[in-house]
């Protein structure tokens, strides 16, 4: 794998400091992925070019996070896929260039946002999709593209070309910048990566995404691929992001809610607010918001005076815990160095419990929210969480929200019948919602209002459903 990063803009020179790399040197390091050699090419008055190659190192990928890349013991060592630019690759980038993808140049540190004539070249790309999705994903960027596909064997060519590209990409970009893009879209153009996807994918996105991915015309695309279709990572980044504007939405990614309004807030903002309003105008000043997550409603909860006592509760260790983390009750947040304030600590509290089983920590609420939790519940046991919630905990009130299956059909991503999370059991049209609504308010003496939430589409509906029950009260 190889990749080199060329430069005409003067002093060309400066091109070796911000990449931390004497000219005069070959620099080595060895890394989980491989063997990495780094050497500066050519050194003109009118150009510099630094070159990094990987040699990978497939046993020793074994002995790190590259274990999960298969599922049996035999293809970790047999695989016949050629090595070429992808997460391998970022991996090489972030190891050795890591100082100038921090933006840190002690020796030149008033050339770090300096835009220079860049030239990148990759000579082996593997990208499914084609030259076009190459283009696609740089060129909105300010890159120019050219990518040329290699044939599949140069001895024979009446076997065509492969999907391998050598892709030139030129344009005038802050050195850093174009390293962040560069870890970014890589992977996403090979559709894979070498290591398992977790939390940690999403600090990275944000790392590197910047200003740039924010705005980029294929966000969704890019959001999907890089962290692996996972969509409960997707809405996390598309959670921190709202303050840009731009939601997951706005690219057409279904689990933030496809629209085509890019300056409208994503789905899962418009959620929250309109759950935060219903409490609101229910005057609710005790809330359990049951299957809490990673305290997406609790954190505009928390600051919320009127809300006197707040409760998250989840089935998830992992999950309260970056509630948690996210609140500032595990000492630190970012808002605060030494954690949320007493008045947030004595206020906000977590507990793990399930909406399947009898929980006596579980009443005495103003409010009980179930926001984008029932349609995780085999049908089987939702009866069950019926009982759980309004038979047993009886809030004053319940609000639920939860996907219209109806709306899917105006998500270009889905087909016909498929469900918006993998994690989802089923989905409620709109008509089966109201039903289930109306038994269970009549069945537990609790009146029951709906509403949409988010974008709408001509005989579909609105994206998101809401119910708010309350109990003994009148509609």
């Amino acid at each position: 794998m190889y990749v080199s990063l060329s430069t005409t803009t003067a002093p060309v020179e400066d091109l070796t400091f911000l990449l931390h790399k004497h000219p005069a040197r070959a620099h080595t390091r060895k890394l989980s992925v491989g063997a990495v050699s780094v050497v500066c090419t050519e050194l003109t008055d009118e150009r510099c070019t630094v070159a990094l190659a990987l040699e990978v190192d497939p046993i020793g990928l074994l002995r790190g996070q590259g274990a999960a890349m298969e599922s049996f013991t035999l293809g970790q060592y047999v695989n016949d896929r050629p090595y070429v630019a992808s997460s391998l690759l970022t991996g090489a980038i972030r190891g050795v260039y890591g100082t100038a993808l921090a933006g840190n140049c002690e020796a030149r540190p008033d050339k770090v946002a300096e835009p220079l004539d860049l030239e990148v070249h990759l000579p082996t790309v593997a990208c499914a999709d084609g030259a076009q999705l190459i283009r696609r994903l740089f060129e909105p960027l300010g890159w120019t593209v050219s990518a040329s596909a290699l044939p599949l064997d140069p001895e024979v060519p009446e076997w065509g070309d492969s999907e391998i590209f050598d892709v030139t990409l030129t344009g005038s970009a802050v050195l850093q910048v174009a390293l962040q893009q560069l870890t970014i879209l890589l992977p996403v153009l090979d559709d894979a990566k070498h290591y398992w996807v977790d939390q940690t994918e999403n600090d990275k996105l944000l790392r590197h995404g910047g200003e740039w991915l924010a705005a980029h015309p294929e966000r969704g695309l890019i959001l999907r691929r890089f962290l692996r279709h996972q969509r409960d990572l997707i809405a996390a980044v598309d959670e921190a992001n709202e303050a840009d504007g731009v939601g997951a939405q706005a690219a057409g990614d279904p689990d933030g809610a496809a629209q085509t309004d890019a300056r409208r807030p994503s789905l899962a903002r418009e959620r929250r607010d309109a759950v935060h309003a219903e409490l609101t105008r229910l005057g609710a000043a005790s809330v359990l918001d049951m299957g809490c997550g990673q305290g997406a409603l609790l954190a505009p909860l928390a600051r919320d005076p009127r809300i006197t006592r707040l409760v998250g509760a989840d089935v998830s260790a992992r999950a309260l815990a970056q509630a948690a983390r996210r609140l500032g009750l595990d000492g630190a947040s970012d808002g605060a160095a030494d954690g949320a304030p007493e008045a947030i600590r004595e206020k906000v509290g977590l507990i793990q419990s399930s909406l399947t089983y009898r929980d006596d920590r579980l009443r005495g609420f103003d409010a009980m929210v179930l926001m984008e939790v029932i349609e995780h519940l085999d049908p089987e046991r939702v009866p069950v969480l019926e009982q759980t919630v309004f038979a047993e905990a009886r809030p004053s009130h319940v609000i639920v929200t939860t996907p219209n299956i109806e709306y899917n059909a105006a998500y270009p991503g889905l087909a016909p019948g498929e469900l918006r999370n993998h994690d989802h059991r089923f989905e409620w049209t709109r008509a089966e919602f109201a039903d289930w609504a109306d038994r269970v308010a009549l069945a537990h003496g609790y009146t029951v209002v709906l509403a949409g939430i988010g974008p709408t589409a001509d005989g579909l509906g609105s994206a998101t459903q809401m119910a708010a029950f309350t109990r003994g009260g009148t509609k």
